[in-house]
């Protein structure tokens, strides 16, 4: 898969988490706008390409001693400040910000593992 191939691809898996996330959890609110929701998929894309592979260098002891758990604490740092960033998602509470990134990652995962499996 190519670069740009990816980061589509990437885009695309974040709107679908998104709006999964937004439907299925009490406390995760998205707008009901399309393009402002397009417009958040794409913050969230930029977040997850350019700040979380620097978070996870610095952050690299933690995830290894964790066996990779830490990894979900960095991504829900990586959704609050998507909700710090965006006016488009409100998160309220921590309840929701964790089922948020359990459905998150999931819904990224299976997508990630169903594209390669039929590539």
């Amino acid at each position: 898969m190519g670069f740009i191939s990816r980061i589509i691809f990437s885009f695309f898996s974040n709107l679908i988490a998104l709006v999964v996330a937004g439907n299925f959890i009490p406390g995760f609110e998205l707008t009901d706008n399309f393009v402002n929701l397009l417009i958040t998929a794409g913050v969230f894309m930029l977040i997850n390409i350019y700040i979380r592979p620097l978070i996870k260098m610095i952050l690299s002891p933690l995830v290894i001693l964790t066996l990779g758990l830490f990894t979900l604490v960095i991504n829900a740092g990586m959704l609050y400040l998507l909700d710090i960033l965006s006016e488009n998602v409100t998160i309220t509470g921590i309840e929701p910000l964790i089922y948020g990134t359990l459905l998150m990652t999931g819904v990224n995962l299976l997508l990630h593992f169903s594209a390669k499996f039929l590539s």
